[in-house]
């Protein structure tokens, strides 16, 4: 039996936002970012890299207030798109966990695909902006996210100084816990759960 596509499309229209973000799980690791907040964008450039998910982002958002609804609506829209692209979830191996150096930077990220939404974040940045970037918003990026893709999510920052190295680090191991967890496994038959749904 051919495997179903696992792709998603999402659509996010707010006086606050407009986005329109595609996901296909299954890809090369493409992407086409038009996203308004720079430091950003490579954070969200990096992941589809290193998770090897095509990615596609057409957002605009009212940067002239700040970067808060812009980076907090596409964190909503990934996780919508995430949850939508894993269908039933039957054969994902669920779980994933990443360890990233980024220099003297150590970051961790765990996942659950166990359809309960819950972060823990353990990440303190020594300075309040990279560049013009507000750290703040890592954490909001990161809410988003799990709150919408229905994932279990703890993301630790071990330790670090450049606080560059330690958003980046952050990132890349969550594009490789998330690339683990949602990897398909022969041997798991139907869903990894004594409840047979997750």
């Amino acid at each position: 039996m051919a495997q179903l596509a696992r792709i998603a499309s999402i659509k996010r229209d707010t006086t606050e936002t407009q986005i329109l973000l595609e996901l296909n799980l299954d890809g090369e690791g493409q992407r086409q970012l038009d996203v308004p907040v720079p430091f950003f964008k490579h954070m969200l450039d990096l992941f589809a890299k290193h998770s090897g998910f095509d990615l596609t982002i057409q957002a605009a958002g009212d940067i002239e207030i700040d970067d808060h609804h812009t980076v907090e609506d596409i964190g909503i829209c990934l996780g919508r798109a995430f949850a939508q692209a894993l269908g039933d979830k039957a054969g994902l191996r669920r779980y994933g966990n990443r360890f990233t150096p980024m220099d003297e930077t150590l970051a961790q990220v765990t996942v659950d695909l166990s359809g309960r939404p819950f972060l823990v974040y353990h990440a303190e940045f020594q300075t309040t902006r990279i560049g013009t970037f507000d750290t703040e918003l890592v954490r909001e990026f990161f809410t988003g996210f799990a709150m919408n893709a229905g994932v279990t999510l703890h993301v630790n920052l071990h330790y670090g100084a450049n606080a560059h190295h330690m958003a980046e680090g952050i990132f890349k191991a969550f594009a490789g816990a998330l690339k683990e967890a949602c990897t398909l496994d022969p041997t798991v038959r139907g869903v990894l759960s004594t409840k047979g749904v997750l």
